[in-house]
């Protein structure tokens, strides 16, 4: 199925696909940010509504479509290329599974936070704040270097 993309096209699917890259991994940014400062307010008051609604909107305008966007412009690159073949390809499509996952578990916690649930700290969230950036990192090595 290699070569399914035209050659003229094939430049403005991938650029589509890095812009889409940086919209999902800027709201992975953002959501746990935007959640730190949701846990420190009152469940049920004005400025927890507003975060509620803020968090909504990432999720629905960003987050998810971003998402959604990365894995149909990449896996149909990785398809037009033969990437299923390629080493490096195997270790970025398992970090982007697990970024997926990431994705998963940040938007359940913005459920729950939503519903009232307030975490004893908010050192996860902190933590978790870094998880997209060393996951960018991990990605960009492997489809720049290639090194397997």
């Amino acid at each position: 199925m290699a070569g399914f993309i035209d050659p003229a096209l094939y430049p403005w699917v991938k650029a589509a696909h890095l812009i889409f890259v940086i919209f999902w991994i800027s709201g992975l940014f953002m959501l746990p940010r935007f959640l730190i400062y949701q846990v420190s307010t009152v469940p049920g008051s004005a400025e927890d509504l507003a975060w509620v609604e803020r968090v909504r909107r990432l999720r629905s305008i960003i987050l998810n479509p971003s998402m959604i966007l990365v894995w149909l412009l990449g896996l149909s690159l990785a398809l037009d290329i033969g990437a299923f073949q390629m080493g490096w390809f195997h270790m970025k499509l398992l970090l982007v599974l697990l970024l997926s996952a990431y994705h998963g578990w940040a938007v359940g916690a913005a459920k729950k936070i939503a519903r009232g649930f307030r975490p004893e700290s908010d050192r996860s969230l902190r933590l978790a704040n870094e998880v997209p950036g060393i996951a960018t990192a991990l990605i960009v090595i492997l489809v720049i270097v290639k090194p397997f």
